[in-house]
């Protein structure tokens, strides 16, 4: 984050202080918002008086622009004139839940011991304050540990050869140092972030093979296990940490040899869901969320028999997927089987591994955040949020993956990986509640997404150039068209208001009600 001293405070707060202002006279006439908010729904499609203006937000593969606001583009009335691409406000798809990353232990561990508190506080309000900010709202934890975290340990690890089918020792002691303080400095940040919850094993004494690498989970425990994942939902809720959604195990289909795993076909997810674990979450309010696989979106088969099981189904909320392996079409046809089950991206790691030479913003732009969403997904969580120089701390499993961002552990500087801009150009952008609307694609190398924010009125259209040269578009919305030419390898965020006051307006309202 840039250094700004006490200018920037000083700026920070004069902002503040005008949004309150703005809100107050929002609020003072709320019927004059809903009225204009109602003509504009059943306006006929003429050409505004006063056409938009559109801002646009630009970056670059080559790294020369990296979120760089360009000059403002003004909209011109369409006419008869063609369109590259065509925002069609009238047909919607998903409403988005949000972005973010997961709060490993190794992220939690560096934000705790490499940065001081004033450090670590920038910092998280980078991350998770509202716009201009990256407004990350979502966030995946750990139930026990994973490759990325300092050792190994579950919440219930009792001597060899003992049992403890009550839950007697479960604790979540190894987690109060690091993981559960710097959860609560982010909800204090942006209270309204998702938080999702995956074990990677079982405690060893659930097992068949008595141990936390590989196996599988004993039929015998499966009740246990359903309990096991409860009292860590109320653990958590007790510290001020709310679970939004559950999985039953990290990539179920693989047993990693040098790190927690557990393997758990789908017949025995679909079972313990069935007969233990969404009945008793049924029973509770509020109710946190099952989602279903958390796996690579190369085997489609698995979500789909877990959710062809009726009795597993009504209490399956979602499908989440990782993106090692397949690409993201498996998202829409496990989608259109199941229709109304939501769809999340909740893992996926860049890394510095060969084929990332030349960078990944555009495969993580167009791939895990754009193709993703336009195969139904609500929300793409990346794997690490925080990794130091040497792609750690980690226990075995990956040896490149990258954070968002990376801390050195030996200064506490910051900086930024090419995922944080990929992620940033929707998260800063698209908010909470938004639908994604219609939008053509003219060409796989000119991928794109389109959003209208409930919140303000705003229109979002994020585009990813793949070409090697440079590509003039056509972009039209309404009875309105603009044009820009995307350099070579670049991402853009296109955003515009039909009624910018309104809109403003309406902001600043969302702003003031998500401090409070």
């Amino acid at each position: 984050m840039d250094e700004r001293g006490a200018d920037s405070g000083r700026a920070t707060a004069f902002f503040a202080a005008l949004i309150v202002l703005v809100s107050v006279l929002a609020l003072a006439a709320p019927g004059q918002i809903q009225r204009i908010e109602r003509e504009q729904a059943s306006a006929s499609p003429t050409t505004p008086a006063t056409l938009p203006v559109v801002e646009v937000w630009l970056s670059t593969a080559d790294r020369r622009l990296k979120l760089a606001q360009q000059h403002d583009i003004p909209m011109t009335a369409r006419g008869s004139q063609p369109a590259d691409v065509t925002v069609d406000l009238r047909k919607t798809y998903q409403t988005m839940v949000g972005f973010g990353a997961a709060m490993t232990d190794a992220s939690a561990w560096l934000l705790r011991n490499k940065l001081n508190p004033a450090q670590r506080k920038a910092l998280l309000d980078e991350l998770y304050g509202p716009p201009p900010h990256l407004n990350f709202n979502m966030m995946r934890l750990t139930i026990g540990s994973s490759d990325f975290s300092l050792n190994v340990y579950t919440l219930d690890d009792i001597f060899f050869g003992q049992t403890d089918p009550d839950l007697k020792h479960f604790n979540i002691a190894p987690n109060l140092p690091d993981l559960v303080p710097v959860v609560q400095e982010a909800l204090a940040i942006n209270p309204g972030i998702r938080i999702l919850a995956t074990p990677w094993s079982a405690p060893a004494w659930m097992k068949v093979n008595t141990n936390v690498l590989g196996g599988e989970l004993s039929e015998d425990d499966e009740s246990v296990y359903a309990d096991y994942l409860i009292k860590y939902v109320d653990a958590y809720r007790r510290h001020g940490i709310p679970i939004f959604g559950l999985s039953l195990q990290n990539e179920p289909a693989f047993q990693p040899i040098t790190y927690p795993g557990m393997q758990m076909p789908a017949a025995q997810r679909a079972r313990i869901i069935a007969n233990y674990l969404g009945p008793r979450l049924a029973k509770r309010t509020p109710r946190t969320q099952i989602l279903e696989w958390d796996h690579n979106w190369s085997h489609p088969e698995q979500p789909l028999e877990v959710l062809s099981h009726p009795d597993a189904a009504r209490y399956v909320d979602g499908v989440a997927w990782h993106c090692y392996e397949g690409n993201p079409y498996n998202q829409g046809k496990v989608h259109r089987a199941f229709p109304d089950k939501d769809t999340y991206m909740t893992e996926c790691s860049g890394g510095d591994w060969a084929s990332a030479a030349n960078g990944e913003l555009i495969w993580f732009s167009r791939n895990l955040l754009i193709e993703s969403i336009r195969q139904w997904a609500r929300g793409v969580v990346y794997w690490n949020l925080a990794l130091d120089e040497n792609h750690g701390p980690h226990f075995g499993g990956c040896s490149l993956c990258k954070g968002v961002v990376l801390i050195d552990s030996r200064t506490g500087e910051v900086s930024r990986n090419d995922e944080y801009y990929a992620l940033a150009h929707f998260s800063r952008f698209v908010l909470p509640d938004a639908s994604r609307v219609q939008s053509n694609q003219p060409d796989k190398d000119l991928a794109n997404v389109a959003f209208w924010n409930a919140t303000d009125g705003s229109i979002v259209l994020v585009m990813v150039n793949s070409h090697k040269d440079a590509r003039h578009i056509a972009i039209a919305e309404g009875q309105a068209r603009f044009e820009y030419t995307m350099p070579a390898q670049s991402v853009a965020t296109f955003v515009w208001m039909p009624d910018k006051a309104v809109g403003l307006a309406k902001r600043a309202i969302w702003w003031v009600r998500r401090a409070l």
